[in-house]
């Protein structure tokens, strides 16, 4: 347990210094007493249970104060909480040929257009991560429920030079296994334990919590080869769903003096699907919200949530202070 504002711990100090304070004003009133009267108050030991009876409402009333006074320093803990959970992955191409026009405005605008409908249609308890690749792939952002965060990573690609396909989806994949470090062992999970090395194959597709969403034109020119990396992700039973950005007939884009001829490689996109057991679809057709979210499946897994207690921590508090409060007047006859 961790506390947000922990300089409020020294209220904990308090407590004791307020014991001692009442503890001398009742002797000072027993003095009274005595004084008054003439003569001592009696020196009759009482029987043990009753004494444990006698302190016991004071007792808890200290406990009460304690456990309030450590509620002001605002209780923070990791609790493991249920909850079903999907996992979407956007893979974004953002090589050079992604600025080609033969989509309005560019291949990389339709793309963003695309995710942000995926982002805006997405379910309760999916979490959304965003892999870019141009020469190499690099993880934008790991997978979150924030989706202010996932609109402003979209946002920020822009095209650069190169493209890696394949290297696009094995940081994906990493991506998703270092998300998924955050699930205990110890808990239930359908998820496999964490590999001390390569994992065992499985059957393709049958993770069917987790997606990967390839938006691409599908154009590979960079090591690893693209199927060899669908491979590798069919073997983690995780499914591709291709986004194919552009059109067959393409568009000439002049890169530093040089006209290249860039075009929608659909066969390309089409095997990455067909090796994983995922779908294909041109992002023209609007289609891929549809085939994701329609394919994607939510798994009960146990994550560490952060949680505030300072609710909990303070009704424990006042219940002892209100259990005492009420065993005092029980025993003195005072309630109604």
């Amino acid at each position: 347990m961790t506390f947000l504002w922990p300089p409020m711990l020294l209220a904990v100090l308090l407590v004791p210094a307020g014991v001692w304070l009442a503890m001398r004003i009742d002797r000072r009133r027993r003095g009274r007493v005595v004084d008054l009267s003439g003569s001592p108050t009696g020196t009759a030991v009482a029987p043990t249970g009753r004494r444990v009876m006698d302190r016991l409402p004071a007792a808890l009333a200290v406990a009460g104060f304690t456990v309030l006074a450590l509620a002001l320093a605002r209780p923070h803990a990791a609790v493991p909480l249920p909850r079903l959970e999907g996992t979407l992955m956007l893979v974004f191409d953002v090589s050079g040929s992604m600025a080609a026009d033969d989509v309005s405005p560019n291949r990389m605008e339709a793309a963003k257009a695309a995710a942000t409908a995926l982002v805006d249609r997405r379910p309760d308890g999916v979490v959304i991560g965003v892999v870019a690749f141009s020469d190499a792939g690099v993880t934008v952002l790991p997978p979150t429920s924030d989706m202010v965060a996932v609109g402003a990573a979209i946002e920020r690609l822009e095209p650069t030079r190169g493209t890696s396909l394949g290297a696009g989806i094995l940081v994906a994949v990493d991506a998703i296994e270092k998300a998924r470090e955050d699930t205990p062992a110890e808990y239930y999970s359908n998820r496999s334990p964490e590999p001390t090395g390569s994992p065992e194959p499985v059957e393709p597709g049958s993770d069917a919590a987790t997606l990967v969403v390839v938006l691409s034109d599908g154009e590979n020119n960079q090591r690893p080869d693209p199927l060899e990396a669908a491979a590798t992700v069919a073997d983690r039973g995780v499914r591709i769903v291709a986004v194919g950005v552009g059109t067959p007939g393409g568009a000439v884009l002049d890169l530093d003096g040089f006209r290249v001829e860039t075009r929608l490689d659909e066969a390309t996109l089409q095997g990455l699907a067909d090796i994983t057991g995922g779908s294909y679809s041109a992002a023209a057709d609007g289609r891929a919200a549809a085939d994701v979210y329609g394919a994607l499946a939510r798994a009960l897994v146990i994550r560490e949530e952060p949680l505030e207690l300072t609710g909990l921590v303070a009704a424990v508090g006042l219940a002892l202070l209100l259990a005492g409060t009420g065993l005092s007047l029980l025993r003195r006859g005072r309630l109604p």
